[in-house]
């Protein structure tokens, strides 16, 4: 992977629609208490002719904790989030590092969109480490290992589908194969086969448990994205 380093914090403006309205909680008047408004989400679809659709309260929830997150990552001063620009696609877990109180993200510098999901990505991972999993992740308070990371995965498939459902952002391939796999239960499968050398016990747990998943889900995959899924190519 190529990078290209550069110290941002957090990107206050982004390219495209995909804007959380951050300004509204420093400016409206009991902003805390107050529901975002959102557009109703619209179906979304890719080359095969696979569409997704999205319940309007279901986003309306998500935007509302992605704008706390959003504030959390500018406001907070105990930490740093770093996206570094890659010259290629890049996956979720791509890179993450936590190095004292700085957390990296990488990200595909000719997917901008990607940014605020890879800043939330890297943002809970750093909640985790700082003690804070309670807070900001609190279906999973005492997740650890393959729950926990799962649970982070099923956050960043919301905030993707909330970009692409309710901001118009474009797709991208490698949060669009994450999105769809959670969307059609497939997300065990997509991070078992995408991650072989991780979570070893879980992994051998889920086969023996879902004896020919594997194979379903290796077609699924073809034939939504008309390639093989990571970790198969």
């Amino acid at each position: 992977m190529t990078l290209h380093t550069s110290r941002v914090r957090v990107g206050h403006t982004r390219s495209g629609g995909w804007t959380v309205a951050i300004c509204m909680l420093t400016v409206l008047a009991g902003c805390a208490a107050a529901t975002p408004e959102i557009s109703p989400p619209r179906s979304i679809i890719i080359h095969s002719g696979a569409r997704l659709r999205a319940d309007h309260e279901r986003m309306t929830a998500v935007n509302e904790w992605v704008m706390r997150e959003q504030e959390n990552i500018i406001e907070d001063p105990s930490f740093m989030v770093l996206t570094p620009m890659a010259v290629e696609d890049v996956y979720i877990w791509d890179g993450l590092e936590i190095e004292g109180d700085t957390v990296t993200s990488p990200m595909n510098a000719s997917a901008m969109d990607s940014r605020l999901v890879h800043e939330i990505y890297a943002h809970l991972h750093m909640m985790v480490d700082m003690g804070r999993q309670d807070e900001w992740l609190p279906e999973a308070p005492e997740a650890a290992d393959y729950e926990l990371e799962r649970a982070i995965l099923e956050r960043i498939s919301d905030v993707w589908l909330l970009g692409r459902t309710v901001f118009d952002v474009p797709p991208y391939g490698p949060l669009d194969e994450l999105m769809y796999a959670n969307e059609e239960g497939f997300l065990d499968a997509f991070v078992f086969t995408a991650r072989p050398s991780e979570f070893a016990v879980e992994r051998t747990e889920w086969a023996r448990a879902n004896p020919g998943e594997t194979d379903r889900y290796r077609d699924w995959f073809l034939q939504t994205f008309n390639r093989d899924p990571p970790g198969l190519r």
